[in-house]
């Protein structure tokens, strides 16, 4: 006897480095089967130019290869650890991806990078998220947009930032023409994925997603969508006609992109016809599979981090400096969607692991460092960092900013350090919780997620003891293909088995673990001393108009020290 038919959704997450594939039983939330696919191209799927370190691309190949292997071996081990699984009890598909990752593409949807032509020009591959090539057109585009259209600003913080849409199209244009002039149209991953699958990959008919229209492309039902074609052109005449083969609608994830095309039904082993939903990023689906409802902030903890929070739409909502978006239905159909994080956490550990190598390349030095980390007490080593190594996505947006380690001895050791990266990026953490609170937006519940979230106990509770907050960690281990699983159970509806809306669907889908992370109220009270330093630093270093001195910051870091010692 078959299980009951239509209780399971696909949860597709193409990360930075691969991508995963997640078969959920939508009745209880309960994870059957799971896949990855790392990408083959370049560094851990990541095409780099060691002349340029702000350049980071991809190549789609790998994206559509991952598709077929992820989504394949998950269903093999479906059946495996469920005899009565059948692949027809799939009733829909959710999609997240990257993102700001714009793709070049022809008149058919074929990336560009496909093409003979282009095959071993990185500028017609995906551009991936934390591609920063395009800081100079990005500070183009905000003071245009300052001086011009001050509203395209409001939305997504007051800066634009390099990391989105049109600094990167801008870029290609003033440096590889023969590209942006090949190009029909640009397409972001998170819209492209769900083409290929529905079988419609022409620029005009995708349906585009809200939540990276509205993020990183600055579009709003205010002002007619994305931003007005004389605006562009002034940017470069170029690009105001690529205003024309773009698109004049989004789509919230609740609505499907189409339906699973008959090729790729075969390819994957699932039936023709059912719905793909509309994709978004993997961070705000990561929020939708965490549980985010208005009061509950969540964090997800990675390579960089992704704050969202979310706010109904039907209440009045400040514009808020700093933020990644203000967007409705991003997130939730029927709420704002806010975003903010941090341009690197984990890849700054993995910068003090890989790059200085304090423990040598063969030791376990994460595993080691952390152990030795945690018997220290905050302040103790005398060390303050900044967590912009990878530059400041909120609340400066600034990706021209570096890292920063201060209070360096001849006794400073390894793991100091790396405890002081450590409380850099949760005093980077506690800034941006302490953003929205000024603009009035509650919150009262933090959950994380993501892979350090779940692996380092230490990274919890610091933030815990730095932010005040108890640390709450979402119970899947993988939010961003749950969260996309849900809106895979949404796009299909109740009709098919699935459900109405994204609160339904969380009801049933969502939760945290029994282990939380609760602040220690005498830490709590030292990381804010440290946190004041921290700020003095943030401030002189990262905004224009700081006056005023630093010479206290050494030396109070030194009396924090010594009365920590004793």
């Amino acid at each position: 006897m078959k299980s009951q038919k239509g209780r399971y959704t696909l949860g597709l997450d193409f990360g930075t480095n691969s991508v995963r594939a997640l078969l959920v039983d939508i009745r209880n939330g309960r994870e059957l089967a799971t896949a990855i696919h790392a990408y083959a191209s370049g560094r851990e799927g990541i095409l780099l130019d060691p002349k340029n370190p702000s350049l980071a691309r991809q190549d789609p190949a790998d994206y559509l290869k991952g598709i077929e292997v992820a989504v394949r071996q998950t269903l093999a081990k479906a059946k495996k650890a469920d005899k009565v699984f059948d692949p027809s009890q799939v009733i829909g598909i959710g999609v997240d991806t990257t993102g700001s990752t714009p793709i070049p593409v022809d008149r058919d949807g074929t990336p560009l990078a496909f093409h003979k032509e282009f095959k071993k020009n990185l500028n017609a591959m995906a551009w991936l998220w934390k591609d920063h090539t395009g800081f100079a057109e990005a500070a183009e585009i905000t003071a245009l947009a300052a001086r011009e259209h001050p509203e395209y600003l409001a939305k997504c913080g007051g800066t634009y930032s390099s990391e989105w849409f049109f600094s990167k199209i801008l870029h290609c244009l003033r440096v590889d023409p023969k590209v942006f002039d090949a190009a029909a149209s640009w397409v972001e991953c998170c819209d492209y994925i769900p083409a290929v699958l529905v079988g419609e990959t022409r620029p005009e008919p995708i349906l585009r997603g809200r939540c990276a229209a509205g993020h990183k492309a600055m579009f709003n039902a205010h002002w007619g969508g994305l931003p007005a074609k004389d605006f562009l052109a002034k940017l470069d005449p170029k690009l105001g006609g690529l205003r024309d083969r773009l698109y004049d609608k989004t789509f919230t994830s609740d609505a499907p992109a189409g339906k699973l095309a008959p090729a790729w039904a075969k390819k994957l082993g699932l039936a023709a016809g059912i719905p793909v939903a509309v994709g978004a990023f993997d961070a705000h689906l990561g929020a939708v599979g965490s549980g985010v409802f208005p009061g509950k902030f969540v964090k997800i903890v990675g390579t960089s981090t992704c704050d969202i929070c979310v706010w109904p739409s039907d209440r009045p909502l400040a514009d808020v400096p700093g933020l990644c978006g203000i967007v409705d239905g991003s997130v939730l159909p029927g709420y704002f969607g806010l975003e903010a994080g941090q341009s690197a956490v984990g890849d700054i550990f993995n910068w003090f692991v890989k790059y200085v190598q304090p423990g040598g390349p063969v030791q376990d030095s994460h595993a080691s460092l952390t152990r030795q980390a945690a018997k220290l007490k905050p302040g103790q080593s005398g060390l303050l960092a900044l967590d912009w190594n990878n530059g400041n996505r909120t609340i400066l947006v600034d990706q021209r900013l570096t890292g920063l380690l201060l209070g360096q001895t001849l006794h400073t050791r390894p793991e100091e350090i790396y405890r002081a990266l450590i409380e850099a990026t949760a005093f980077g953490a506690l800034t941006i919780i302490r953003r929205f609170e000024e603009y009035g937006i509650r919150i009262d519940e933090v959950i994380n997620c993501g892979g350090i979230a779940e692996k380092n106990p230490l990274v919890m509770q610091i933030y815990a003891d730095v932010i005040g907050k108890e640390m709450k960690i979402a119970r899947s281990a993988q939010t961003c293909a749950l969260g996309s699983a849900i809106a895979g159970a949404v796009a299909a509806g109740r009709e098919a088995g699935g459900y109405g809306t994204f609160p339904e669907a969380q009801a049933a889908m969502c939760g945290v673990k029994p282990r939380t992370f609760k602040p220690d109220p005498g830490n709590h009270k030292v990381y804010l001393e440290l946190y004041k330093l921290y700020r003095q630093l943030h401030d002189a270093f990262g905004t224009k108009d700081w006056s005023g001195s630093m010479y206290n910051v050494m030396k109070d870091l030194l009396a924090i020290r010594d009365r920590q010692l004793t």
